[in-house]
Order: structure tokens, then C-alpha cells, then sequence
């Protein structure tokens, strides 16, 4: 079980939102670099960043600090947030990022993640929002008609390394992730699954543990890491 920390990236700060709003955030550090070290310290396989402006801006805009980060530690980096054309995606790559997040453009242009796949297999993943079973877009602003999991299959069919599922009613809420909704959508397809949005506790860990069979590869944590009393050593234990 792959426990992975979230780095999200906001006017160049590390922080957290509530449900994706971008008027609901917390600042926990002025240098994101620093993070990322203490969570390779601390034992993270991988690391997960998120450009928060990128991903409302429709292009990268804290590139340089991911640039940094990758360059700062060996862990391996998967990193989503406004990534539209094939040539961020190759800019990411050269830095030293392992895995480029597509999100929005998945959804709204199909034939972009396809291309993506073939030109840079087992570097790409999708992540999928979702709400209700509906995908989310543009940094969950936007909520959209298609069905997350015949979204999820689509992606699979055009050769994703992963999925990343957010269940954006939980995410950042310490509510608990959406064990139901998360198990549906990794039984419907073969690609590893990623949960993310809402793990909180240890038992969240040990449910998502029980779910690996199912294919649930992982989990992204945020929000429970910096502040709500668990440590990632303790993650780890529990996932083992």
C-alpha cells in the first residue's frame, strides 16, 4: 500500500484546502521544499504535488518550486495542475518528476491523454474528481455530467499508469474517505487505483489496506499529515 503526501502549491506556499475552495485555505509552510524533504525523511515512496493556481489558471504556475523539490530529494515526484500540452508534461519529465497528473483535459479533449500515453508510457496518470459520482473539472469548479467510473474505463482503455480518485465532499474535511465509492470505481477497472480526499485516521489507512486486493494501489494524505495528530511513520506501520 503506497502511502503518498500531498504537497499542494498555492502563490508558492504549502497549504491545504477545504473541499477544493480556493477561498477556504491554510497555509502550513512558506517552503515547500523543506516539506518535501521532511516527508522523504520521513519515509514517503512518493510524493504528491499539486499546482493549485495551475489548476485554475489552465497552465503551470509554481513549476520552478516543483522543479526544486524534484531536484531536492530521491523520492520519486507525480505532480498535476494545469497541465495541458505535451510540452509541460516533457518539462516536468527533464526536471526529474517521475508521473504528470492529467485532470481537466482528460475529460474534455479524450484524444490528448491517448497521445500522452503513447509518447510517454508509464509516465502518465488521470485524476479523476469527482462529487455524487459526477467528475468535477477546471480545479473543481466546475461539475460535469459524465460518470466517473465509465470516465475511469475510458482512461484505462488509452493506457493510464494510475488513477487517482478524489472524492471532493471529503477532501480536506477529516471526514473519512469514501470507502463505497472508492471500492466501486476500482473494481470497475484493472489500473491501479489511488484514493485520495479524506483519510484521517489509521483506521482509514487499515480500510484502504483491505481494499488493495480489490485494486486500490494507495492513498494520497494531506490534510490528517499536518495537522490532525498523525504521523506519517505511523501511516506507514499501518499500512504494512
Amino acid at each position: 500500500m503506497l502511502l503518498i503526501p500531498a504537497i499542494d502549491l498555492k502563490n508558492g506556499e504549502c497549504v491545504r484546502l477545504r473541499q477544493g475552495r480556493m477561498d477556504d485555505v491554510t497555509v502550513f509552510s512558506s517552503d515547500p521544499v523543506s516539506m518535501a524533504r521532511r516527508w522523504a525523511d520521513e519515509g514517503a515512496e512518493r510524493l504528491h504535488i499539486v499546482d493549485l493556481d495551475g489548476a485554475v489558471k489552465g497552465q503551470p504556475m509554481n513549476l520552478r518550486i516543483v522543479e526544486q523539490i524534484a531536484e531536492a530529494i530521491e523520492v520519486p515526484v507525480q505532480v498535476g495542475g494545469g497541465i495541458r500540452d505535451e510540452e509541460t508534461v516533457q518539462r516536468y519529465l527533464d526536471a526529474g518528476v517521475s508521473y504528470v497528473i492529467i485532470g481537466t483535459k482528460a475529460v474534455n479533449t479524450p484524444h490528448f491523454l491517448h497521445d500522452l500515453c503513447l509518447e510517454f508510457p508509464r509516465h502518465i496518470i488521470v485524476g479523476l474528481d469527482a462529487k455524487d459520482g459526477r467528475v468535477a473539472l477546471n480545479g473543481w469548479a466546475k461539475l460535469t455530467h459524465h460518470d466517473v467510473v465509465e470516465m475511469a474505463q475510458h482512461c484505462e482503455r488509452d493506457g493510464v499508469e494510475a488513477i487517482i480518485y478524489t472524492d471532493i465532499g471529503r477532501d480536506g474535511m477529516m471526514a473519512g474517505f469514501n470507502v463505497e465509492s472508492t471500492r466501486k470505481l476500482a473494481a470497475a477497472v484493472n489500473t491501479p487505483v489511488i484514493a485520495s480526499g479524506g483519510v484521517s485516521s489509521l483506521e482509514d489507512i487499515r480500510r484502504l489496506k483491505e481494499l488493495e486486493v480489490e485494486g486500490v494501489a494507495g492513498a494520497v494524505i494531506g490534510r490528517a499529515l499536518y495537522e490532525g495528530g498523525l504521523s506519517l511513520k505511523d501511516c506507514l506501520k499501518a499500512a504494512l
